[in-house]
Order: structure tokens, then sequence, then C-alpha cells
């Protein structure tokens, strides 16, 4: 039996994984596998709750993302990496736990209210996207974890599992633990243009991308706009590029960094060029476990049905005791 404290997480198929994916959220889920009982899953049902209009995309970002993951360093031997909609015991356990969910606790969430407000291009009044905190209570509580990694953002929607917990626990008798929010360390991603990088705005350095590719998108990248020439001194706290050396420099060069640039010694050309050092070196490993995935045929469906298998082991134990508790 595994003794190791257990947990969670998941991410949606949406379409390919920048460096703020990996600073933000994988590089905390490959230093997870290593002390926890981790499971990480695929979450192609909740990328449906508002891409339903056109699924046509989600089966290769499927596979992409999994390249991406491995790439990044999980490895399914010392992790369960899963496809959510494989697992239909998660569909049951939310729609057991919809019986018990006031639907006032659904309408206060905050994302849903602000998704609703920013996203104008789809149509979110499905009765999916309503309840998609509730199927995230299931695919959390399925497993029974001491705690999920997450980032602030997803904090109302882990306030909102514990509130669900506690009350089938109240109704039905202890069985899911309350799990905690493991915050992630906040890493400062910005996308080429100063905007948060995303797929949406097309500013985005992705882990696919070939260093050609980079090259060119990091020549056009802002940096402090208020340096209009070389001799000008710049100010690393308001450049969009010195992030990056925060995160790919070592402290001995990020000081060296900051002090020509705020003595105009270094320009933002210079600049650049050590950030792309810095990348490749980064990118190298990754791309290289990347592309091994890539060139053997079957491996990502091999890799999501091992996982599939685990989960789904774990999940009918869950789900025996669910029924159980509730006398189906």
């Amino acid at each position: 039996m595994n003794s190791k404290p257990r947990t969670v997480s998941g991410m949606r198929p949406t379409g390919p994984l920048h460096l703020g994916h990996y600073f933000g959220v994988l590089k905390n889920w490959v230093e997870l596998q290593h002390t926890e009982e981790a499971y990480f899953f695929v979450a192609d049902w909740h990328a449906l709750t508002s891409d339903y209009a056109d699924p046509s995309k989600v089966r290769r970002n499927i596979h992409e993302m999994v390249k991406d993951w491995v790439g990044a360093g999980l490895n399914p031997e010392k992790c369960v990496i899963f496809r959510q909609s494989h697992v239909k015991q998660h569909a049951e356990l939310s729609l057991l736990l919809s019986m018990i969910t006031p639907v006032s606790w659904l309408e206060r969430n905050p994302t849903y209210k602000e998704q609703q407000q920013q996203i104008s291009n789809k149509d979110l009044g499905n009765a999916g996207f309503l309840c998609y905190p509730v199927l995230m209570a299931a695919d959390i509580l399925m497993y029974r974890p001491h705690g999920v990694p997450v980032g602030e953002d997803q904090l109302p929607h882990m306030e909102l599992t514990r509130e669900i917990a506690r009350r089938f626990n109240n109704f039905y008798g202890e069985l899911f633990p309350e799990p905690q929010a493991m915050l992630t360390p906040a890493a400062k991603c910005p996308g080429l243009d100063g905007r948060k990088m995303s797929k949406s705005y097309n500013n985005g350095i992705f882990l696919s991308d070939s260093m050609d590719d980079i090259t060119e998108k990091v020549r056009g990248m802002f940096t402090d706009k208020a340096r209009l020439r070389r001799s000008d001194p710049g100010n690393p706290d308001v450049c969009n590029l010195y992030p990056y050396h925060v995160l790919l420099s070592s402290p001995e060069e990020q000081a060296q960094i900051r002090q020509g640039c705020t003595c105009a010694q270094l320009g933002c050309v210079d600049c650049k060029k050590i950030f792309l050092k810095n990348l490749a070196a980064f990118l190298g490993p990754l791309q290289e476990r990347r592309n091994a995935v890539e060139a053997k045929p079957g491996a990502v469906e091999e890799i999501l049905e091992r996982g599939n298998e685990r989960a789904r082991a774990f999940a009918e134990q869950t789900m025996e005791l669910a029924r159980e508790k509730m006398g189906l």
C-alpha cells in the first residue's frame, strides 16, 4: 500500500503549452511526483464546457499536451497520467454530487461570473459550464487527496470543493477529506507583447517551438518601453524580458544583467541573446524527451491507457464506498 500523501490535478487540452504553463504548473507537478502519490489528468470533459461546438481539436490537443508533460519531466513510472473521459466514475460522482450542491453555490462562483462577462465569442449559457465546479470537485474528491496544487485563481473552486465534501459527509457519513490548496509559487511569465502569455493572444513561447522560431519571436519582444536608445539606462523591474532572467539565469548572471541594464552598459539586443542562450539550454532536454515520445508510435496512447487503468481501479474503490454511503 502506498504510504505517500496523495494529490491530484488536471489541465484542459485547449492548445499547445507555453513557458507560462511550465513555470506556473508543470514545474511543481514534476517535483510533486517524487514526494506524493500523484494523479495528473487530461481534463477533456472540462474542455467541452466551453469548446462543445467544435471539439475536433480536442483529441490532437490531448496528444500534444501529454508529449509536453513528459517532455517537462513527468514520468509515467512515478505518477498516474490519465484521461478524464476514460474514467467514467468521474461522471458518476459528478452526478451524485450535483444532487446535493445548491445552484446558488454555483452561481456565486466568481470564475463563472467573470468568464460569462469576458468571453464574448462563445455561448457559455450551458448547464455544463454552470456545473463545471461540481465536475471539478468530483475529479478531486475521487482520489481523496490531502491537497491539490493550484494557483491563487483556483482558490474559490477549492473552497467550493471542500464545501461539497463537507455537505456529503454531513448527509451520508465521513468519506471525503477536505483537501487543502497547495499554492503553486507564482511565476511571472509575460507574453511577448507584455500581456499575459496566452495562445489566444498569439504572444507565447511554446514548449514545442524550435529555437529558430523562438529567436524570431524574441527579436520583436517588448522590453522596457521607456528605453528608446542603447545609451538610455533601463529598468529591469518594468522590463518584459527580465522576469525570464529571474527564472532561467543564475543569481550571478541576474546581478550582471541588472547592473548592465541600469547603467546602460548592456543593450536590449544583448539581453535577448543571454535569454536565448539560457532558454536553449533549458528547452534542449525537454524537447529531447518530447521527441522521444513523438518518435514512438502509440506511445501517448500507451501512457494514457496505463494511467487510465490505475485511475479506474482507485476511482471504483471510491465509488463503491460512495454508493454504499448513499444506499445505492
